[in-house]
């Protein structure tokens, strides 16, 4: 919201809002644009006849007093995504969608418009490496990059954000219902997808992975839609000394990155890039130097031929995964697979059912909990290390329930021949990893 604000007060509109919070970086970049709230909180005498529009974020709830009045004085009041189709009517919208991969199918396609010197706008959900924004929006650009989830546009509408875009080119990664961090049905979940390919105007494109089962059902059931379909796959690799390689025609291209997730990605970014008049030869040059998408397999240090990654613990099937592209990538060294999960999640067994043999292609298996947090919950902690153990069906698994733990724990690893992978939602209770890297590599 505050990115928005800035981008539209640059373009001479006047621009005002509210907040009862207003963190870091929001707060700096909002006192250099001039736009920081005088005061934190909501004051409806704020909100008067003479505005154009009411622009309504997230956080808002139904009953926030300016909203009231907004809608007492019958004032056009827009969800954040609807505002964004209404500044982006004339301009190419590129919308990336799908359950997973769409920040990093994002960042690459960014990239390389960035690496090629074309000039576009961008909405994303996350910060960025290479881009100091999350809104950029101009009057002047033809194209907008847009990263579009599937989520609720605001408390008083359920419509799904990624459906206001009406995409000129869309593209879905994948589908995948969770029934965990997911609260609607597997039904409604998919059929929000089905939405979203209904909302391709004519003569449109869909970019889709060809590889992902349901979505090829999804494909089916929507292949009335008069639009273009491109699919695509993992491209051709090879790995050699630890770098990995897509083989084209023209010669091997080398990656920074690596993992099947990685190279899914790639093609994706690669087609869309194809549908804006880019050639082949430009996107690979491009790419070449693309590092990640922030916290996927993100490189975090080394140490005489080991390693330290991270990456984001989203659920079962990713930590599989991304072992799995560690281990592929570096087949010489053995790996040290460390996750954190939520205290509140780790006293559920259901939840921690679905991570059954998930780790087992790592050499050493370890789930940190702080369990501290779990007393709060006036829960039996006693029994939560033995309760992960057999729910994750890994009798080797050790579970470290303190930070303290943890260091002990990567001051005793013999780190020399392994590499570590640091999987989290929580960014380990705000640690910095390259503490815990210098940790592993204690016996370098």
């Amino acid at each position: 919201m505050h990115n928005l604000a800035i981008s539209l007060a640059k373009q001479g509109h006047q621009v005002t809002g509210s907040d009862d919070q207003i963190v870091e970086p929001s707060r700096s970049h909002l006192i250099e644009a001039g736009l920081l709230p005088n005061q934190l909180g909501w004051f409806a005498e704020k909100v008067t006849e003479d505005i154009d529009a009411v622009i309504l974020g997230a956080h808002a709830q139904a009953d926030n007093p300016e909203l009231k009045r907004a809608q007492e004085l019958g004032l056009k009041i827009y969800s954040f995504p609807e505002f964004i189709q209404e500044l982006s009517q004339d301009k190419i919208r590129v919308v990336i969608a799908g359950s997973y991969g769409k920040t990093t199918i994002t960042s690459m396609v960014m990239h390389v418009m960035r690496f090629l010197g074309k000039e576009f706008d961008y909405l994303v959900g996350a910060q960025l490496r290479g881009f100091d924004k999350l809104v950029d929006i101009t009057k002047h650009n033809k194209i907008i990059i847009i990263e579009g989830d599937e989520y609720v546009s605001s408390k008083i509408d359920p419509k799904s954000k990624f459906l206001y875009y009406k995409p000129n080119i869309a593209l879905i990664s994948g589908i995948v219902w969770n029934e965990f961090n997911s609260k609607i049905s597997q039904e409604e979940y998919i059929k929000q997808f089905e939405d979203f390919i209904d909302s391709i105007p004519p003569k449109g494109t869909l970019i889709y992975n060809k590889e992902d089962v349901v979505l090829q059902k999804v494909l089916q059931d929507t292949k009335d839609c008069k639009i273009n379909r491109h699919g695509y796959k993992i491209p051709d690799y090879t790995i050699n000394k630890g770098v990995t390689y897509i083989n084209t025609p023209d010669g091997d291209v080398p990656l920074q990155v690596f993992g099947k997730h990685n190279l899914s990605n790639i093609a994706g970014a690669y087609t869309i890039c194809e549908w804006l008049g880019i050639k082949k030869k430009e996107f690979f040059e491009a790419i070449k130097s693309f590092n990640t998408s922030i916290r996927y397999l993100e490189f975090v240090a080394s140490s005489e031929g080991s390693v330290v990654y991270q990456d984001y613990a989203c659920n079962a099937d990713k930590v599989k995964s991304s072992i799995h592209a560690v281990k592929e990538q570096f087949p010489n060294q053995k790996l040290v697979t460390i996750i954190e999960l939520n205290s509140y999640d780790s006293l559920d067994s259901s939840f921690l059912l679905q991570y059954a043999n998930s780790m087992k292609e790592s050499d050493v298996s370890v789930v940190y909990v702080n369990i501290n947090s779990c007393k709060e919950l006036n829960k039996d902690i006693e029994s939560v290390p033995n309760n992960i153990k057999d729910n994750f069906n890994n009798p080797d698994l050790e579970v470290v329930v303190s930070l303290d733990g943890l260091y002990s724990f990567l001051d005793g690893v013999k780190s020399k021949g392994y590499n570590l992978l640091l999987m989290s939602l929580n960014n380990y209770n705000g640690v910095n990893l390259s503490v815990l890297a210098d940790r592993f590599f204690r016996d370098f």
